[in-house]
């Protein structure tokens, strides 16, 4: 259609109507030349604007979180099947002198608790087979608490010499068993807050404690041993500085009915093998396991090897 005329003015009529936000009325006749009678039905700006839309779900409809994998090693399981074949001789120090072998199975229940609570406490930094002599030494003396109680601290030094620190530990014995009288009627407490409350009581003493002596999975019980494998076969998402640390990463991926075994079969793994200084990497079926990722016994040789090796003025350190 050709222009429509507005007095001296001319104005466009839109051929169609053109569709705003929400509405269908055609917009208003715009007059070139300022035409108060065509502009004052102008709409205003605010008039104008696009309305915003508010965007609700359904209820039914259930956003699914985001899934992510847990991390664990690669073929651990292959690893754990291959240290079980190589301690199924069970004839490590562990086997025959560790805290399971050290009790008197013929003692009343609570006395069989205190006894294995008492190996625990006198095997850390201890041999197990030193251990395992001072034990049958205080168990003919009579380990109970009150017994324990009763004998001068001169007379429970010999009987527990040579364990490591034993000063230390004459100390932690006599507190603890008075703890025990006063607290627990003579037993030794069921939970692990409880027993890491006890003077010499660690968290790995704890965990064993509560399955040795009590037939309960609190946690892995982890020692030098534990430690020092779980790092070397790279079982833990980043090298760990103590056993504590080592412990909760091993919990967060190791399937809990693991658990309880892991200990021994590490420490007499540890005892036998894979030794603190210069295992014996020929005899490990661990040693060619996987030689895109080099085997732990490897890596083992090439941290030595750097470790010793240093530069005026520089030096490499392989791991943390």
């Amino acid at each position: 259609t050709g222009p429509s005329r507005c007095g001296d003015h001319f104005s466009r009529d839109p051929a169609t109507k053109v569709v705003g936000c929400f509405s269908l009325s055609p917009p208003p006749r715009l007059c070139l030349g300022g035409c108060h009678e065509h502009t004052d039905n102008l709409p205003l700006p605010s008039q104008s604007r696009r309305r915003q839309m508010k965007v609700e779900y359904d209820k039914d409809e259930v956003v699914s979180p985001v899934k992510t994998e847990q991390w664990e090693p690669l073929d651990w399981r292959k690893q754990l099947g291959l240290i079980h074949e190589m301690r199924s001789g069970r004839d490590a120090p562990v086997d025959n002198m560790g805290a399971e072998k050290c009790y008197d199975t013929e003692a009343p229940a609570h006395v069989k608790r205190f006894q294995v609570l008492v190996s625990l406490m006198l095997s850390s930094q201890t041999k197990d087979q030193v251990t395992a002599a001072a034990m049958q030494k205080l168990r003919a003396h009579g380990c109970t608490v009150e017994n324990i109680l009763n004998t001068d601290d001169e007379t429970l030094g010999k009987l527990i010499y040579p364990v490591g620190f034993w000063r230390n530990k004459v100390k932690y014995l006599k507190l603890t068993s008075a703890m025990l009288r006063n607290e627990f009627g003579g037993d030794i407490p069921n939970s692990v807050e409880g027993l890491v409350h006890l003077p010499g009581v660690g968290p790995k003493m704890a965990h064993l404690a509560m399955s040795i002596a009590w037939d309960q999975v609190s946690g892995i019980g982890v020692d030098t041993h534990v430690h020092r494998i779980s790092n070397r076969l790279g079982w833990l998402r980043k090298p760990t500085k103590s056993p504590e640390e080592t412990r909760k990463a091993l919990e967060e991926w190791l399937p809990r009915e693991l658990w309880r075994e892991t200990n021994w079969l590490l420490v007499g793994f540890g005892q036998q093998v894979c030794l603190p200084v210069n295992p014996l990497c020929s005899v490990c079926l661990n040693q060619y396991f996987d030689i895109v990722f080099l085997s732990c016994c490897f890596v083992y040789q090439i941290k030595n090897i750097w470790s010793e090796t240093k530069f005026k003025g520089f030096s490499f350190q392989f791991f943390n």
